[in-house]
């Protein structure tokens, strides 16, 4: 059995790996679809990765990342929006830890939105 202090430590370890309830709106969100669809597709592995590697490079005082339920949209799963404040909705589709890793370098660390893995490169809008 675990003691009191043991749990609060898991407790705050997790938090700052994904923050469930960010209410800074002045964060960057990135929102990945949970949903049993998303989950079946593989949205485990990317919101692992996206959770680890932000915390690896520091960035949880500007991104946090959450996890939804349904997006909608089943057959674009696993699906990770980008919330930026003042800016549009950024949604990636058809995610894998590979191209989370690459969208964390080149959009969410370099500001430069990876389009070929958009919800508008794949022929929806």
């Amino acid at each position: 059995m675990k003691t009191l202090a043991e749990l609060k430590a898991i407790r705050e370890k997790m938090q700052s790996q994904v923050n469930l309830r960010a209410e800074d709106h002045n964060h960057i969100r990135v929102i990945v679809g949970m949903a049993t669809c998303g989950i079946a597709a593989g949205a485990r592995p990317v919101l692992n990765t996206l959770a680890q590697e932000i915390q690896s490079r520091g960035l949880t005082d500007k991104i946090s990342v959450t996890q939804t339920g349904c997006i909608g949209l089943c057959q674009y799963e696993p699906i990770v929006e980008v919330l930026e404040p003042g800016k549009e909705k950024i949604t990636y589709v058809k995610m894998n830890p590979e191209k989370a890793l690459e969208v964390i370098e080149r959009h969410l660390a370099g500001g430069h939105p990876v389009e070929k893995y958009t919800m508008g490169a794949s022929g929806l809008k």
